[in-house]
């Protein structure tokens, strides 16, 4: 979209627009810090008439109490899966119990740690604690810090995660695993050819989780969903993201801010880029688009 677009469209949505905001890289840094930049400039663009609704991976029960407090006007999770607005639900597709059942059973037999991601909790497999570890640790170490941090655990990162129940559930929205190599991710794509399949913590052959959930749904498949359930056009809507499972919803919405911690193939695909997390990229592209 040319620069002159991007001044139409947000001088066309200023009096109500509709902002997706990814959360792990966009709202909140690496290490789960919070600005108080953006929470400000979050409950300002809502005094100002606007939306705001966290598009997000995450899953109801990862949305913590920090971030329902900024204040919002509904959540997209499961990267597209679960959708509510004001408090009612839009959307939710989940697996089936047959479909999670052999999906559990696939990663067992190849010895993939793996966790359940529902709104009722994030349920890992049985050494998920340990054989999580290097990735956890991996994945902090390459979003912008020198070296892994060994004070790092799978509990700390991880706070609500639940141990030691039943990992057949018919109420998973998607489900998350630990990629021995990148083959295992093409190996789940040939094997579950009926379902929606991606990668997280890394960029190509260097990503370190594989995620597994309802085939067909994505960020922009949500976001054109609750579009519809509250009535306005996707010229309102303004994304902002970091990372490849963003590029959908930027190239969706009428404008797509990268944040200047995301990857070259966000930035390369947006309308704009703001500054890093931790240096206020979110106040800042408010403010840049007359949001506050």
């Amino acid at each position: 979209m040319a620069k002159h677009m991007v001044d139409n469209a947000v001088a066309g949505s200023a009096p109500h627009a509709i902002i997706m905001l990814d959360v792990d890289g966009t709202l909140v840094d690496y290490e789960n810090h919070l600005p108080d930049s953006a929470v400000t400039a979050i409950r300002k663009a809502r005094g100002n008439g606007h939306k705001v609704f966290i598009c997000t991976g995450r899953s109801k029960a990862e949305v913590y109490p920090p971030l329902w407090e900024i204040g919002l006007d509904g959540i997209i999770g499961g990267n597209g899966s679960y959708v509510e607005c004001d408090g009612q639900v839009v959307l939710h597709r989940t697996l089936s119990l047959e479909q999670c059942r052999c999906v559990v059973d696939w990663l067992h037999g190849r010895g993939l740690e793996f966790y359940l991601e529902s709104n009722d909790g994030l349920f890992a497999s049985e050494g998920f604690e340990h054989g999580a570890l290097k990735a956890v640790r991996a994945y902090n170490a390459a979003k912008g810090h020198e070296e892994e941090n060994t004070a790092i655990t799978v509990r700390g990162v991880f706070p609500d995660m639940i141990f030691g129940a039943e990992l057949y559930r018919s109420d998973v929205n998607k489900i998350s695993y630990v990629l021995n190599a990148y083959e295992d991710s093409l190996a789940a794509k040939a094997y579950f050819n009926d379902l929606q399949h991606g990668t997280w913590g890394g960029k190509g052959a260097t990503a370190l989780f594989g995620d597994i959930g309802v085939n067909g749904i994505t960020k922009r498949y949500a976001i054109h969903r609750l579009l519809e359930y509250l009535g306005v056009d996707r010229a309102q809507t303004i994304a902002f993201g970091d990372a490849a499972i963003d590029i959908s919803m930027l190239e969706y919405c009428a404008v797509g801010v990268a944040m200047g911690n995301a990857s070259d193939d966000v930035k390369n695909i947006a309308d704009f880029i703001t500054d890093e997390v931790g240096n206020d990229g979110l106040a800042h592209a408010f403010r840049r688009l007359s949001l506050i």
